[in-house]
């Protein structure tokens, strides 16, 4: 894996932090089993929603009417 700087002079320390984070990330990807889906994201959940009653006409109605693919 090869990081490169295009913008900006971090210091060694900064460096370091962000390696160690995309390190944990890869790790995470690579743990997950072919074919299983990873951790749901609440926000992308239809069952978030699904158990909700349905929207009532109103000002705000369409806050309440996204169903998240």
């Amino acid at each position: 894996m090869t990081i490169k700087v295009v913008r900006g002079n971090p210091t060694p320390e900064e460096l370091a932090a962000a390696l160690a984070v995309v390190r944990v990330r890869a790790a995470a990807a690579a743990a997950v089993p072919p074919g299983a889906q990873g951790p749901k994201d609440a926000w992308a959940d239809p069952a978030r929603i699904a158990s909700a009653r349905v929207p009532q006409a109103g000002a705000a109605a369409w806050t309440r009417t996204y169903w998240p693919s």
